[in-house]
Protein backbone atom coordinates (compact mmCIF):
# COMPACT_ATOMS: atom_id res chain seq x y z
CA UNK A 1 0.00 0.00 0.00
CA UNK A 2 1.77 3.11 -1.18
CA UNK A 3 0.22 6.57 -1.25
CA UNK A 4 2.60 8.94 -3.04
CA UNK A 5 2.23 12.58 -2.12
CA UNK A 6 1.12 14.40 -5.26
CA UNK A 7 2.34 17.98 -4.98
CA UNK A 8 0.29 18.99 -8.04
CA UNK A 9 -2.87 17.82 -6.30
CA UNK A 10 -1.89 19.88 -3.26
CA UNK A 11 -1.21 23.04 -5.24
CA UNK A 12 2.28 22.34 -6.60
CA UNK A 13 5.53 22.31 -4.65
CA UNK A 14 6.19 25.98 -5.33
CA UNK A 15 2.79 26.94 -3.94
CA UNK A 16 3.02 24.87 -0.76
CA UNK A 17 3.32 26.88 2.41
CA UNK A 18 6.48 26.44 4.46
CA UNK A 19 4.03 25.93 7.29
CA UNK A 20 2.23 22.77 6.19
CA UNK A 21 2.92 19.65 8.20
CA UNK A 22 1.93 16.04 7.70
CA UNK A 23 0.66 14.94 11.11
CA UNK A 24 0.88 11.42 12.44
CA UNK A 25 0.36 9.51 15.64
CA UNK A 26 2.85 7.80 17.93
CA UNK A 27 1.27 6.27 21.03
CA UNK A 28 -1.33 8.85 22.10
CA UNK A 29 0.69 11.83 20.87
CA UNK A 30 0.50 13.81 17.63
CA UNK A 31 3.63 14.74 15.67
CA UNK A 32 4.21 16.60 12.42
CA UNK A 33 6.88 16.84 9.73
CA UNK A 34 7.30 19.52 7.09
CA UNK A 35 5.19 18.44 4.11
CA UNK A 36 7.97 19.50 1.73
CA UNK A 37 10.17 16.75 3.21
CA UNK A 38 7.58 14.00 2.53
CA UNK A 39 8.21 11.87 -0.57
CA UNK A 40 5.45 9.30 -0.02
CA UNK A 41 3.46 7.34 2.54
CA UNK A 42 3.61 3.54 2.45
CA UNK A 43 1.86 0.81 4.38
CA UNK A 44 4.06 -1.24 6.68
CA UNK A 45 6.02 -4.04 5.05
CA UNK A 46 8.85 -6.15 6.46
CA UNK A 47 12.34 -4.69 6.10
CA UNK A 48 15.77 -6.26 5.69
CA UNK A 49 17.48 -6.04 9.06
CA UNK A 50 21.05 -4.76 9.18
CA UNK A 51 23.44 -6.01 11.88
CA UNK A 52 25.45 -3.62 14.03
CA UNK A 53 23.11 -0.64 13.64
CA UNK A 54 21.33 1.24 16.45
CA UNK A 55 18.14 -0.46 17.72
CA UNK A 56 15.90 2.30 16.33
CA UNK A 57 17.05 1.50 12.77
CA UNK A 58 14.67 -1.34 11.92
CA UNK A 59 16.37 -2.12 8.62
CA UNK A 60 16.23 -1.04 5.00
CA UNK A 61 13.71 -1.16 2.15
CA UNK A 62 14.35 -1.29 -1.57
CA UNK A 63 12.53 1.75 -2.90
CA UNK A 64 12.79 1.98 -6.69
CA UNK A 65 16.31 0.57 -6.60
CA UNK A 66 17.52 2.68 -3.67
CA UNK A 67 18.38 1.49 -0.18
CA UNK A 68 16.19 3.38 2.31
CA UNK A 69 16.85 3.14 6.06
CA UNK A 70 13.70 2.70 8.14
CA UNK A 71 13.63 4.38 11.55
CA UNK A 72 11.22 3.33 14.30
CA UNK A 73 10.36 6.62 15.99
CA UNK A 74 8.98 4.81 19.05
CA UNK A 75 12.43 3.28 19.59
CA UNK A 76 14.21 6.55 18.68
CA UNK A 77 12.17 8.43 21.30
CA UNK A 78 12.37 5.68 23.97
CA UNK A 79 8.65 4.84 23.81
CA UNK A 80 7.01 1.49 24.48
CA UNK A 81 7.32 -0.84 21.48
CA UNK A 82 4.17 -2.32 19.92
CA UNK A 83 3.39 -4.79 17.18
CA UNK A 84 2.92 -3.14 13.80
CA UNK A 85 -0.71 -3.25 12.60
CA UNK A 86 -2.92 -2.41 9.62
CA UNK A 87 -2.66 1.37 10.23
CA UNK A 88 1.13 1.36 10.72
CA UNK A 89 2.79 3.41 7.99
CA UNK A 90 6.23 4.34 6.75
CA UNK A 91 6.56 8.02 5.91
CA UNK A 92 9.36 8.37 3.36
CA UNK A 93 11.28 11.62 3.83
CA UNK A 94 13.95 13.46 1.85
CA UNK A 95 16.32 14.93 4.43
CA UNK A 96 19.31 17.21 4.15
CA UNK A 97 19.98 19.87 1.56
CA UNK A 98 21.80 20.25 -1.73
CA UNK A 99 24.32 17.48 -2.45
CA UNK A 100 23.90 16.08 1.06
CA UNK A 101 20.37 14.69 0.66
CA UNK A 102 19.26 11.26 1.82
CA UNK A 103 15.99 9.35 1.75
CA UNK A 104 14.77 7.64 4.91
CA UNK A 105 11.53 6.22 6.21
CA UNK A 106 10.00 6.76 9.63
CA UNK A 107 7.52 4.33 11.14
CA UNK A 108 4.37 5.89 12.61
CA UNK A 109 1.30 4.33 14.21
CA UNK A 110 -1.04 6.16 11.81
CA UNK A 111 -1.16 9.22 9.55
CA UNK A 112 -3.66 11.94 10.45
CA UNK A 113 -3.86 14.99 8.17
CA UNK A 114 -2.02 17.90 6.62
CA UNK A 115 -2.02 20.74 9.13
CA UNK A 116 -1.58 24.33 7.99
CA UNK A 117 0.01 26.49 10.66
CA UNK A 118 0.72 30.22 10.83
CA UNK A 119 4.29 30.91 11.97
CA UNK A 120 2.99 32.80 14.99
CA UNK A 121 1.21 29.66 16.20
CA UNK A 122 4.46 27.67 16.50
CA UNK A 123 5.79 27.73 20.05
CA UNK A 124 9.41 26.95 20.93
CA UNK A 125 10.14 23.49 22.28
CA UNK A 126 10.18 23.60 26.08
CA UNK A 127 13.47 23.38 27.93
CA UNK A 128 13.17 20.06 29.73
CA UNK A 129 16.64 20.03 31.23
CA UNK A 130 19.87 18.44 30.13
CA UNK A 131 18.67 14.86 30.68
CA UNK A 132 15.86 15.07 28.09
CA UNK A 133 16.88 15.50 24.46
CA UNK A 134 14.59 17.85 22.53
CA UNK A 135 16.91 18.25 19.51
CA UNK A 136 14.39 16.60 17.17
CA UNK A 137 11.61 19.06 18.06
CA UNK A 138 11.30 22.12 15.81
CA UNK A 139 8.41 23.53 17.83
CA UNK A 140 4.91 22.86 19.11
CA UNK A 141 1.44 23.85 17.99
CA UNK A 142 -1.39 24.14 20.47
CA UNK A 143 -4.95 23.70 19.32
CA UNK A 144 -7.54 20.94 19.41
CA UNK A 145 -4.55 18.61 19.88
CA UNK A 146 -1.00 19.55 20.81
CA UNK A 147 1.27 18.66 17.86
CA UNK A 148 5.05 18.35 18.23
CA UNK A 149 6.70 19.49 15.00
CA UNK A 150 9.80 17.43 14.26
CA UNK A 151 12.97 18.55 12.52
CA UNK A 152 13.27 15.69 10.00
CA UNK A 153 16.89 16.57 9.21
CA UNK A 154 17.90 15.74 12.80
CA UNK A 155 16.18 12.34 13.08
CA UNK A 156 19.14 10.54 11.52
CA UNK A 157 22.59 12.10 11.63
CA UNK A 158 25.31 11.64 8.98
CA UNK A 159 27.30 9.12 11.07
CA UNK A 160 24.24 6.86 11.29
CA UNK A 161 23.75 7.12 7.51
CA UNK A 162 27.36 6.07 6.93
CA UNK A 163 26.76 2.94 9.06
CA UNK A 164 23.85 1.98 6.79
CA UNK A 165 25.61 2.85 3.54
CA UNK A 166 28.70 0.83 4.54
CA UNK A 167 26.54 -2.28 5.18
CA UNK A 168 23.92 -1.67 2.44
Amino acid sequence: MSEPIDNKEMGGATELSENQYLTFQLADEMYGVDILKVEEIRGWEPVREIPNTPAFIKGVLNLRGGVVPIIDLRARFGMEQIEYHAKTVVIVLLIGEGDDQHVMGIIADAVSEVLEVDRGEIKNAPNLGASINTRYIRGMVMGKNMVMLLDADKLLNPEEFSLIEDVG
